[in-house]
């Protein structure tokens, strides 16, 4: 293999890698712009007994699916690529916790999966064209173990959903809705 197809290769796979990790903030930060920016517009999602279908119906659904989670915290791990020119395949290991309101209480879920993803360079441009969540394991503690209120805490900030999340008043270069590019 050349010089130049090795560097394009590494290229695309960071782009690739970014792009998954960009996913993770997107669904952290409730952020719905920035993750409709993430898939093709045929794009497909299966996200178990949540939702099967377009993503882009899928992200439409996102504000009901994520009202009660007051808490979303996703982690990648391994992530493994096989590029096949402007198409490629990944397995993403992920860690995801959720606290979740229930009621008048909370309560947490821990997950260990994959993502199983088809991503496509259409543009210069890589993006999902498919994902499918695999849980692999879980824990559920009920009432949520969580403890924002703790002295070790205090006067920490304190991350959350949405836009009050402090990473949008700290950072310059992350918007909401605003892919970064990938210069």
């Amino acid at each position: 293999m050349d010089k130049e197809n090795i560097i394009r290769k590494l290229f695309d796979r960071e782009a690739i890698r970014n792009l998954v990790n960009l996913y993770c903030r997107a669904a952290d930060r409730h952020d719905h712009d920035l993750m409709r920016s993430l898939y093709h517009e045929d794009a497909i999602d299966d996200h178990g007994s949540f939702f099967k279908g377009l993503a882009m119906d899928f992200i439409a659904k996102l504000p009901e699916i994520q009202a009660p989670m007051k808490i979303l915290h996703h982690n990648v791990t391994t992530h493994i690529i096989e590029l096949d020119e402007d198409e490629a395949e990944g397995e993403v290991y992920i860690l995801a916790f959720h606290q979740v309101a229930d009621k008048d209480t909370s309560y947490d879920v821990l997950i260990g999966g994959r993502y199983f993803d088809r991503y496509s360079k259409r543009d210069g441009v890589w993006k999902f064209s498919e994902r499918a969540v695999v849980a692999d394991w879980a824990t559920v503690k009920d009432p949520s173990i969580v403890n924002l209120d703790h002295p070790m805490i205090e006067g920490a900030h304190l991350g959350c959903p949405g836009p009050k999340d402090p990473s949008y008043g700290f950072f310059n270069g992350f918007s909401r809705g605003i892919r970064a590019t990938d210069d």
